[in-house]
Parts: structure tokens; sequence; C-alpha cells
């Protein structure tokens, strides 16, 4: 199949929504976040999560592991710093209502476990609800909102997801700013992570209360699901690219954990999931077993090229600007007037597809450098756009810089 993705008339568009070569007006809602939130997450932030992989059979073996999983394999090093224990770590709570560790599968308890992540050159996550139970039916947090976080500031705790089941009638933006509030005063500085899956679109409070928000209901390891109940990597990006506004330094949308590795995505769909989420600027936190990563995986998980744009400095969240069929082109602002340009295929079969600078709101005949991301090769100069074969479910990624 072959088709040239040429739409003239966005260039108009994209000129009137300010793209171009120019930042996307996000500034406007800079404001509304916290200045400690920014200086605490002014790129989105990277780490592993212990859900998509390992569940409820989560134990300090397993979060000692990843520890020294993300620094053997070079994660660590291209950005990954957050360890995060999901649910299930928690026990009961004390007389005095202290949480406490699931004895049996912490038994050194979690400031050792925080202090041996720490050694390591991480940072230590943990997981809390802002129901009386978990997802997972353990202790939540709601009439202990205080109690808990200063137990986390005193056991090390740099990150907090903070989820959303067990809470009845509760409002989502009083349970989630009492939280931040408690947080705060604990004395110690904790990204905030707030998982309500977007009920109460947290993208529209202000102030914000988290420096990221989930989104979207919860990520299942496939390309597309088709049965009600189930989000695929393309039906999640299709919820999240509409909020790109919300996004910037210090506030960030959260489209989910990163299902790269875990056996339910090809290879190319594992980069166009991986591309698409670095487009979007959204934090990377990846969920799979790194002691069993293949060599394609690991490559996905550590492109420098990728990652950089996910990390760019200037904290736009790129979005769809065309779209032909199943074929789409996004586009991301970077620092130093350059546009990250990811080409998408989400149809069964391979395509051809032609980039025309016109899309990019650029003059006719204007020369610009293209290096392939996911290659790391320069392209042939070009004065009116590129063509590139894209694979099936899968994406090309390009960084184009006008000469």
């Amino acid at each position: 199949m072959t088709r040239s993705v040429f739409l003239k008339q966005m260039a108009r568009i994209l000129a009137m929504a300010g793209l171009g070569m120019t930042a996307l007006p996000v500034q406007a809602i800079d404001p509304m976040s916290p200045p400690e939130a920014r200086a605490s997450a002014p790129t989105p932030p990277m780490g592993w999560n212990s859900w998509n992989k390992f569940a409820c059979s989560v134990s300090e073996q397993t979060i000692r592991a990843a520890a020294d999983a993300l620094v053997r394999t070079g994660m660590r090093d291209a950005g990954y710093r957050y360890v995060v224990i999901d649910d299930c770590w928690q026990g009961p709570r004390d007389e005095n209502g202290v949480i406490t560790a699931d004895a049996r599968s912490f038994p050194s308890g979690i400031k050792a476990l925080a202090d041996y992540v720490h050694g390591r050159g991480l940072k230590f996550g943990i997981y809390s609800d802002a129901g009386a139970l978990t997802c997972a039916g353990r202790p939540g947090s709601q009439g202990h909102e205080f109690q808990d976080a200063q137990t986390y500031a005193r056991w090390g705790v740099d990150y907090l997801k903070y989820d959303w089941c067990s809470t009845g009638t509760r409002n989502g933006e009083e349970a989630y700013q009492l939280m931040a509030r408690a947080l705060r005063a604990s004395g110690r500085p904790i990204l905030f992570s707030m998982c309500e899956w977007g009920t109460n679109k947290p993208w529209l409070w202000t102030p914000f209360a988290g420096q990221m928000w989930r989104t979207t209901g919860d990520i299942s390891d496939v390309w597309e699901a088709h049965d009600k109940g189930r989000l695929g990597v393309i039906n999640i990006a299709d919820r999240n690219e509409g909020l790109w506004r919300y996004a910037g330094p210090g506030h960030w949308n959260d489209p989910d954990m990163l299902e790269v590795g875990n056996g339910g995505l090809s290879d190319d769909e594992a980069r166009a999931h991986m591309a698409l989420w670095a487009i979007m600027a959204a934090p990377l936190i990846a969920g799979n077993d790194l002691d069993a990563m293949t060599p394609a995986v690991h490559a996905i998980l550590t492109n420098k090229a990728v990652i950089a744009v996910d990390q760019d400095a200037l904290g736009v969240q790129g979005h769809r600007i065309a779209q032909d069929g199943d074929l789409e082109i996004w586009a991301k602002p970077l620092t130093g007037g350059r546009q990250a340009v990811l080409l998408l295929n989400r149809g069964a079969a391979p395509a051809t597809m032609t980039l025309h600078w016109d899309v990019l709101g650029w003059e006719p005949g204007r020369r610009a450098a293209v290096r392939d991301l996911w290659a790391d090769r320069a392209l042939p100069g070009a004065s009116r756009g590129v063509t590139l074969s894209v694979p099936a479910h899968g994406a090309q990624m390009l960084a184009i810089s006008p000469a």
C-alpha cells in the first residue's frame, strides 16, 4: 500500500495554532504549577514501576533487582531514575495508625529498601490510594494523609503514585489537593503522581495538585484494544493527544506506563509506542522485567535521541497535525528551532509516507537537515520534504532543523 500524506491546508491551521517553528501556547498554563513542582519535574519523570510485569508478586528482592538492573543495563544513565513499588507492599497499620510494610515480602522494611535504591544512584517511589483501600485491597491513605506523608518522608521516599480505588463519593480534587498539601508539609520533596485515570479532569484544577496525572484508564499490552474496558497503545494515545495544551514543565499528562518488553507488542509496535510517548512529552516509566530484556527492547528503551525528544527543555507536548486514514503526522517543537516529527502508520500493511514542509507551516523550497532518530543517521537534505517507508503498526521518528 502506498499513500502520500500531503495536506497543504494544515499549514494555515498550524500557523494559527502557533506550531510552525515556535513553541505551542503552554506558557499561560505554567503559573498554575507551583514553583517546587517545576523544579522537581522540569521534564517528564523517567523510571521503572513494578506493576505491569509483577503486579502483586512484588518483594524487596524484586525492587533491589530492578535497581541493580537499571544500573547494569545503562538505563539509569539514559535517564530512568525512579524505582517505584506499586500496590501490595503494605501490611496493616499499627496501633497508632502508622502504615507498615508486608513483613513477608519486605522483611527489611521500606527505609532499608529506599536506602539501597539511593545507594545505586537512583530515587525511590512508593504507592498508595486516595480511598480506604488500594486497588488490591491493602490499606489506603484516606483519613491518614498527613500521617502517611510524614512516614514516607522518614523512609526517604522521593515519588508517590496515588491511585483512585475505594473512594466512594469522595471529591477527586479535594482528595488530591489534600495529599499534595500533606506531601509539602512533610518537609521532603516528593514527586506526586496522580493516578485517578482522568476521571476528575485534573488538568483543569488550579493550582495543579501534582507534577503528573493520569489521563486515561490502565494500559494493556496490546497495540489496539477493541473490547470495552481495555485500552491499547493506540487507544490511549488518542485520548491523551487532545490534552497537549495542558502539559508543560512541572505538570505532565501521563498516558500510563510503558508496555515495551512485556511480550504483547512486536518490535515495530514497541518502537511506535516509545515514539508516541516521547513526542507527547509523557513520563517514561518502564514496566518490564529488566533482567529479561532482549537487545531490541533495550535499544528501544535507551535510544538517546528519542529520549531527548521526550526530555526536551522546551517542555511542549506534541500532537497530531495531519491525518489521512491510517496515516498520521505528529509534531513537537524542540529547543533551538527544531522539530520532532512522527510518521505513524496505524494500519495493518506497510505504507510509504511523504512529509511535505507545508504541513509544518514552512514555505515551499525551504531546505532542512533531517535525522532519522531510530536509525541514528542523517537523511539527504530536501527542499520540499522527505519520503519514508513506515512499517505496519509502526512509526518513523525524525528531528528536523531548518537550514
